[in-house]
Parts: C-alpha cells; sequence; structure tokens
C-alpha cells in the first residue's frame, strides 16, 4: 500500500470514525511498514513525523506549512491534509528560541481579584485574541519581590510586551526602562510611576478628585471624612493634593479630615471610629471601589441611611455603586475602557512607535442618590 493510499484512507478515517480509530490504523500500517524504528508519541506530532510518514525532508514539510512558492501545489497539500489529520501544532518553544519572541503578552496586576483589574484583564484579553496573541496574567499582591520575579517570568517566556500596574513600594523602574529598550514595549497603568521616560497610561486622577469636590461643595457639606488609599502611590497623591486645592480655591469653611487606608477592612475601622464620634462626618468621601465597600459595611452595622444621616460619593469602576439603594454617586474610572487604551498603546508600539506619552482616560460624574 503506497503513502498516498494511506494518505487518503487516514484522512477518510479520522473524518469517518474519529481520531481513536485513525491513530489505530496509523500504527497498525506503520508496524507492518517496518517503520515501527520510528518513534511514535501520538501526542506529540512534530515536523520530522510528518516528514518520515511522507518521505520528504524536514525543511520541504517546514515550508510546505507556511505556503511557500518553491514547494509545489500537490506536495503542499499532502503536507497540509497529514498536518490538520495528526493535529499538528507548530512547536511555540522553538518559534520563540528562533525569533527571540513570542505571541504572548504578560500582564502583571496587583490583585487579580479586585474587580477594576478583572475588567482591564477583561479589556486586555479580548484585544490580544482579536489580534492573535495569548495573555500571560500574574498578580504581585503589591509585594515588590513578587513584581521582580513575575517580571523575570515574562523576560523568561519572552512576551511580545508587559502591561503592569505597579507596587506602591516599587521606587527603581530601571529593570523596566532597559526591558523597553530592547524592543519589548513596557506600558504602565493605573498605578504608574512618576518616570517622564515610559509610557503610561492612567484616569484623569486629579480630574476626578476635582469633580467630587465640585459636588460635595455643591451640596453645601461641611464636615468631610476623605478616605485616600496607601500615599505612596501617585494616584492617591495626586487625587489627595486636588481634592484639598478644590476646597482651598473655593475659600470654603468645610472641615475635611483626611485618612489614608490600604485595605477594605482599615476604611471601615476608619469609618467606624469618625462615625461614633461627636463631631460625626455629615459626608464620606471614599477613593476607591475597595474604600467604598469598606466604609457602606460600616454604615450599614451602624444603621446610617444614606443619604440622610449620612451622605457618600466615590471614584469608581461602577460596579460596586449599583449593588447598593440608593445608588452612589461616583466619578467613574472604567477599567475595561483603561485596558482598551492601554491595547491601544502597546499596538502602536509594537508598530514603531518610539516616544514615550501618557494617555489619559476621561473621568466622568454618575450620579446615584446617595448625596
Amino acid at each position: 500500500m503506497s503513502i498516498e493510499v494511506v494518505l487518503n484512507k487516514t484522512i477518510q478515517i479520522k473524518q469517518n470514525y474519529g481520531s481513536i480509530l485513525f491513530l489505530i490504523f496509523l500504527v497498525v500500517f506503520l508496524n507492518s511498514r517496518k517503520l515501527s524504528s520510528i518513534s511514535w508519541n501520538m501526542t506529540t506530532i512534530t515536523l520530522k513525523k510528518i516528514s518520515q510518514v511522507l518521505g520528504l525532508s524536514i525543511s520541504t514539510v517546514s515550508r510546505a506549512l507556511k505556503d511557500h512558492p518553491d514547494i509545489s501545489v500537490k506536495t503542499k497539500q499532502r503536507v497540509m491534509d497529514l498536518a490538520k489529520t495528526l493535529d499538528y501544532e507548530p512547536n511555540a518553544n522553538a518559534i520563540n528560541l528562533r525569533t527571540s519572541k513570542s505571541k504572548i503578552f504578560g500582564l502583571i496586576v496587583p490583585h487579580i481579584s479586585n474587580y477594576f483589574y478583572e475588567s482591564f484583564i477583561s479589556a486586555v484579553e479580548e484585544e490580544s485574541r482579536l489580534h492573535g496573541y495569548s495573555l500571560m496574567i500574574l498578580q504581585s499582591g503589591d509585594d515588590p519581590q513578587i513584581e521582580m520575579d513575575n517580571f523575570k517570568l515574562c523576560r523568561q517566556n519572552r512576551v511580545m510586551g508587559l502591561f503592569i500596574c505597579i507596587s506602591p513600594k516599587t521606587k527603581d523602574i530601571e529593570h523596566f526602562i532597559r526591558f523597553s529598550e530592547f524592543n519589548t514595549p513596557v506600558v504602565f497603568f493605573d498605578k504608574v510611576p512618576s518616570n517622564l521616560l515610559c509610557n503610561k497610561v492612567c484616569f484623569a486622577d486629579a480630574d476626578a478628585a476635582i469633580i467630587a469636590a465640585k459636588k460635595i461643595i455643591q451640596k453645601k457639606k461641611k464636615n468631610v471624612l476623605a478616605i485616600f488609599g496607601d500615599k505612596d502611590h501617585s494616584i492617591t497623591q495626586k487625587r489627595e493634593a486636588a481634592f484639598k486645592s478644590e476646597f482651598q480655591n473655593k475659600n470654603d469653611d468645610t472641615k475635611l479630615i483626611i485618612e489614608h487606608v490600604s485595605s477594605a477592612e482599615e476604611a471601615r475601622n476608619v469609618c467606624y471610629k469618625y462615625c461614633r464620634s461627636k463631631n460625626k462626618p455629615d459626608t464620606v468621601f471614599c477613593m476607591s471601589d475597595e474604600t467604598l465597600t469598606g466604609v457602606m459595611k460600616t454604615l450599614q452595622e451602624m444603621h446610617l441611611k444614606v443619604p440622610n444621616d449620612i451622605a457618600v460619593i466615590a471614584i469608581s469602576n461602577g460596579f460596586f455603586p449599583k449593588l447598593f439603594f440608593p445608588e452612589i454617586t461616583y466619578i467613574e474610572t472604567n477599567g475595561y475602557k483603561l485596558g482598551k487604551l492601554a491595547f491601544g498603546r502597546m499596538l502602536a508600539c509594537l508598530a514603531g512607535e518610539t516616544t514615550t506619552s501618557e494617555l489619559i482616560q476621561e473621568s466622568l460624574l454618575v450620579e446615584g442618590g446617595s448625596i
């Protein structure tokens, strides 16, 4: 029986009866042709194995699969048919070694479970898939050492590019800068370094805080508890400075109480402390969704009604404010939109854009019934 006949029969068998019968047939045939000396691990189909079945050189098989013009149409068809029948997949590791690149993007976030980062990941993964890339997602837990380990893992896997939200304790970004200088784009997002010589995608952080402050002033609130995030974060510093500046510029006599927290539990405790005091705040400003969840837990535990007993306004991705009644008034910082913007910047870098830039996602006020 000729190889051509075998090829046709194997294709027919797989189409009609599935992979198992096909494998049995092929093994029996190979044994009958005394080709059992070939190492046939059917879970790993290589160019070498395809070439052995067809009696072609490995280079001919490789070029046929790439539709090279020097290979005849008949040979291409033989190779393509068998490759399809055997479910052949190119060796990604070999390609990575040859090209020094993969079709994978690295993405490092503080916490995958955070809804904001979840929506950012969703947008980047969606765009990656549409453009023929895969996504390797890692979380740092806001730990600089884990962040560095994740970075090394991305480098070892020869990622095409890297998206990263840095830890508040990360001060030195020189390794990221060097990585980008070797034609692997790095796009910082959300919590970004102050260094100007890098690609950054973030929200209009100062504008978001100003919008919130204006809303509080408009409602004539006089005793405001403003709960911000980690004071080492540039995002916190920008939002806090803009928030306080807006009250100062308006010559407003509102009393501002500024606190910093790094978790929902800390926000809960801070809110509880002030809401039990004699001079209870009439408004709570929450810098993030994490802060908002902690604050709302305290208000519910203390049976304080929003907005009659106390007003609430937040900067949010938009999901959590809608879980409460009345819905929380918030300034939108949408992770999904930021992810789309970040991916667009990554594509521009891969296309040859060499200048660094900081892209800003606009902040919008979304009215609820909490203030």
